[in-house]
């Protein structure tokens, strides 16, 4: 079974998320902030998970072009490539966390209940977008 990491990295909180057989469930929040400790935690909960891939969000303006926390992102994951040994696929990751914002509000959660969940439900809509997109490629 193929298993898929989905992260989607913040400035103080990362949302993590898992795949298998083409669906993403949410996984946990890594509360961090220091590059080191993400990358360690991301390393750690894909050898756990028994990872063969991750995939990243990747920061993507409505326009199309790369927007300001991309050069982060990329770096970050030439460090979790190079930490994990498995390939980081980087994903656009428009509007994943205003989706995940919405559908938290639309079940009735609070502000605060939110916070504690939103960027993991960021991290499974972004590996479902990606596996969906996988599949896709492989019916045609």
């Amino acid at each position: 079974m193929t298993r898929i990491l989905g992260v989607d990295l913040g400035t103080e909180r990362t949302g993590l998320a898992v795949g298998s057989f083409g669906v993403a469930h949410p996984l946990t929040v890594v509360e961090a902030r220091e590059v080191d400790d993400i990358v360690a935690q991301v390393a750690r909960h894909a050898r756990d998970e028994g990872a063969s891939a991750i995939v990243m969000g990747l920061a993507v303006g409505l326009d199309g072009r790369e927007g300001q926390a991309a050069n982060r992102q990329r770096e970050v994951a030439a460090l979790i490539e190079h930490a994990t040994g498995l390939r980081v696929h980087l994903w656009d990751e428009r509007l994943t966390t205003a989706e995940a914002e919405r559908a938290l509000t639309g079940a009735g959660m609070g502000r605060r209940e939110r916070r504690a969940v939103v960027d993991k439900i960021a991290a499974t809509i972004l590996l479902q977008s990606y596996l969906d997109a996988q599949a896709s490629r492989g019916a045609s």
